[in-house]
C-alpha cells in the first residue's frame, strides 16, 4: 500500500552489496522480485463454523517458481536485511487486493500488514481506501491483519493509526495469538474484531486437555471482549467439529483447502456435512470445581512497593534493576492506592525531556490509580469471572492482592489462566483413579450438551450383576479387575469421535451413545465380557454355573456367576429437559435388564407421550 498506483510503488533502493558479499545473491534476487513484481497472490478459505459458509480469504503471496525467495519466511527475511520490508509489505498488498477484486470474491479480504507499515502509512489511509475502491471492492470488505513479528512500542500512536482505518471501514484482526502473552496486552488495548489463535494451540485439541483448556478460557474472554476467534492451522476433522462445538467462530487450515491462486468460493460437500452434521464432539475433559475452592493467594507475588511520594527515577531505576517486574504498586500506610505499569510507565519516561522534567515528581502522576484489588482469600474461579466482567485492561495490567485490605503482594492474569488450566488438569484428571474415566461432573455436562443441541441420542446404563457376592468371595484385588474389565469392554465399543463413557461409580458405567449402530455395539459388548471375565472365576464355579454365598438372612445359597446387565434409553430431542431425566429414564432401564438375572440389553423405546415399548 504506497502512494504510486503501480504495483512496484516505486521502491527506494539502498546502497546495492558489492559481489564479495555472501548475501549479494538473495538481495539480486529481491530486487529483481521487487521491481518487476513477481509475485503471485494465493488466498486461503476462513469458513464461518455454525454456517459452512466462506466468510472470507487470508492472502498471501509467493514469490516466483524460479527464484530463491519463492517461500514467504525467506521473502520476507531477506527484504528485513535488506531494508526494504515496507515497499516489500506495500507491493504485496497491492497485487493481493488487486487479485481478490478480480476474482470477485464478494466476502472478506484478510490482508497481512505488519505495525510498522500501519504506522507508517497512518497519514496516507485516504489514498490507500481510493486505491482499494477502484480497484472495485469496499473498506468494509477488508481486515487488517496484524502480523505479530515485531515488537509494538508504541500503542498509543499505533491505536491512534488504526482509529483512522476503522473510520474509513476497515476491521482489524490479531494474528497468532498464543506465541506469547503480549498479544493478551495487543488484545486488550486494540480491541480487534478478530483474534487468529496461533495453529500449536489448535492442532490435536481434541486430544489434548491443556491446549482444550487454554482455548476454551480464550474463546470465553473473546465472548466477553466482542471478537471471533479464527482458529489457524486446522487439519483434523475430529478437531474441527470439537472447535465448532466450543463455539469458535471461523477455522482455517489445510483440511479445509490450501491456499490456490484460484479458490472455491464454497467448501466441498464432504466438508460442509463434517461441519453440518448434528454430531456432538467428546471433550477431552470437562469443567471442574477444583477452582471454586482455591485461592488467589497461591497466585501471589511479594513485591515490595513504593509510596505516592517516590520519584518517578526512583521508579525507573527499580524497572532498570529488577527486569521481571511487570507493575509496582503504590501504597500508602499498608493501604493500595495505585498501580504503575512497567510497560506504560517506560513509554512515556523515556519520552524527550521527560526524564528532566518528571524526574524528580512523585511517581502517582503515571500510577493508575484504579487498579483491580482482591481479597486473598478470593477464590480462583470468583477471580476469573471478576476478571472477564471487568475492564480489559485488567488482562495485561494484573491485580493487587490484599489481606483484610492491606497490601500483600501482586498478581498476573497469565499466571490465572495458567492456574486454572493446571487445577481443571488435576480435578479432571477423570474423577475415577480405577479406570481413569470421567465421573458424574463430566457425565452430566456431555448429557446436557446433547440435550441442549437438540441430537437424538441414546443413554446406556450398566451394571454388574451379582457382583458383591463375587467381590466377598475373591477379594476386591479381582473385584477390581472385573471392574477395569468391564470398563476396557464398554471402551471398545465406543467410537471414541461420538461415543461417550463415564463411570458413575463402583461397578456402574454409562454410555452416551451418538453412533447409530449402537444396539450393535451393546450386543457385542455383553458377548465379550461374559468371555473375558470366565477367567476370573475358578474352574469349580464355573462348572457349578455360580458361586456359593449367602443370603440376606445368612442362608447358604448358590448364586450365579457375574454377568452384566445395559439398560438403554432412546432420547429424541426434546423428549427430555435435563441430565437428570435422562439419569433417572436410564436407571429404570438398568433395573429391568437387570430382571433378566443374565448378560442382557433392554431398551426403552420411549413414545411421544412417554410411554415406552419394551422388548
Amino acid at each position: 500500500m504506497s502512494n504510486d498506483d503501480s504495483d512496484t510503488g516505486g521502491i527506494n533502493k539502498p546502497p546495492q552489496p558489492t559481489r564479495g558479499n555472501r548475501h549479494f545473491r538473495e538481495i539480486e534476487d529481491l530486487h529483481l522480485v521487487v521491481e518487476n513484481a513477481l509475485l503471485n497472490p494465493v488466498f486461503q478459505p476462513i469458513v464461518q463454523l455454525d454456517t459452512g459458509e466462506v466468510f472470507g480469504y487470508e492472502g498471501l503471496i509467493r514469490g516466483h517458481p524460479a527464484s530463491s525467495l519463492y517461500e514467504p519466511p525467506q521473502l520476507f527475511s531477506a527484504a528485513t536485511r535488506a531494508g526494504l520490508l515496507a515497499e516489500l509489505e506495500h507491493i504485496c498488498c497491492r497485487r493481493v487486493i488487486k487479485r481478490f477484486a478480480q476474482l470477485k470474491l464478494d466476502c472478506q479480504l484478510f490482508l497481512n500488514v505488519s505495525p510498522q507499515t500501519v504506522l507508517q502509512v497512518r497519514e496516507d489511509v485516504q489514498r490507500i481506501a481510493h486505491f482499494i475502491r477502484g480497484c472495485g471492492l469496499r473498506t468494509e470488505q477488508v481486515t487488517v491483519e496484524l502480523t505479530e513479528h515485531h515488537r509494538v512500542n508504541d500503542t498509543t500512536a499505533f491505536r491512534q493509526a488504526l482509529v483512522l482505518f476503522r473510520s474509513l471501514g476497515f476491521r482489524v484482526a490479531l494474528d497468532d495469538l498464543g506465541e506469547g502473552f503480549s498479544g493478551l496486552k495487543l488484545w486488550s488495548d486494540l480491541h480487534p474484531e478478530y483474534v487468529k489463535i496461533d495453529m500449536h494451540f489448535v492442532q490435536g485439541i481434541s486430544q489434548d486437555p491443556v491446549k482444550f483448556q487454554f482455548l476454551r478460557s480464550l474463546q470465553q474472554i473473546a465472548k466477553n471482549c466482542g471478537s471471533a476467534l479464527v482458529a489457524e492451522g486446522v487439519e483434523d476433522v475430529a478437531d474441527l467439529r470439537l472447535l465448532r462445538d466450543l463455539g469458535v467462530a471461523f477455522a482455517q487450515g489445510y483440511l479445509i483447502s490450501r491456499p490456490m491462486e484460484n479458490p472455491q468460493s464454497a467448501i466441498n460437500i464432504d466438508l460442509h456435512e463434517i461441519i453440518s452434521s448434528p454430531v456432538i464432539s467428546i471433550y477431552p475433559e470437562a469443567k471442574i470445581a477444583a477452582s471454586h475452592t482455591v485461592s488467589v493467594d497461591r497466585l501471589m507475588v511479594k513485591i515490595q512497593p513504593v509510596t505516592p511520594d517516590t520519584q518517578n527515577e526512583s521508579v525507573l531505576r527499580r524497572f532498570e534493576l529488577e527486569t521481571d517486574l511487570v507493575a509496582l504498586p503504590v501504597v500508602n500506610d499498608k493501604k493500595p492506592v495505585g498501580l504503575i505499569n512497567r510497560h506504560r510507565f517506560v513509554e512515556q519516561f523515556v519520552r524527550a525531556f521527560r526524564h528532566e522534567l518528571h524526574g524528580r515528581k512523585p511517581c502517582t502522576m503515571y500510577m493508575d490509580s484504579l487498579p483491580l484489588v482482591v481479597e486473598k482469600s478470593v477464590t480462583i474461579q470468583e477471580l476469573s469471572s471478576i476478571l472477564v466482567e471487568s475492564d480489559q485492561r485488567y488482562l495485561s495490567e494484573g491485580f493487587i492482592i490484599v489481606d483484610g485490605g492491606r497490601y500483600a503482594g501482586l498478581g498476573r492474569s497469565q499466571d490465572l489462566i495458567r492456574e486454572m488450566t493446571k487445577l481443571q488438569l488435576e480435578a479432571a484428571r477423570y474423577a475415577n483413579p480405577l479406570t481413569m474415566l470421567p465421573g458424574n461432573v463430566p457425565i452430566n455436562e456431555h448429557t446436557e450438551r446433547l440435550i441442549e443441541s437438540r441430537v437424538q441420542f441414546v443413554a446406556a446404563y450398566s451394571d454388574l450383576n451379582y457382583f458383591k457376592v463375587f467381590n466377598d468371595t475373591y477379594g476386591y484385588h479381582l473385584g477390581d479387575e472385573m471392574i477395569k474389565i468391564c470398563a476396557r469392554v464398554l471402551g471398545d465399543a465406543c467410537d471414541p469421535q461420538k461415543d461417550f463413557l463415564g463411570h458413575i461409580g463402583g461397578d456402574d458405567f454409562i454410555i452416551l451413545f451418538q453412533s447409530e449402530d449402537w444396539e450393535t455395539r451393546c450386543v457385542s459388548v455383553l458377548e465379550k465380557f461374559d468371555r473375558e471375565v470366565r477367567n476370573l472365576f475358578t474352574a469349580d464355579d464355573v462348572e457349578r454355573g455360580g458361586i456359593l454365598g449367602e443370603d440376606r438372612r445368612g442362608n447358604k445359597m448358590l448364586l450365579p456367576l457375574t454377568s452384566l446387565a445395559i439398560g438403554a434409553v432412546i432420547v429424541k430431542p426434546g423428549e427430555l429437559a435435563s441430565h437428570l431425566q435422562v439419569a433417572a429414564a436410564a436407571t429404570e432401564a438398568k433395573k429391568l435388564a437387570k430382571r433378566q438375572g443374565k448378560s442382557s440389553l433392554w431398551i426403552e423405546r420411549r413414545s411421544p407421550a412417554g410411554a415406552a415399548d419394551r422388548p
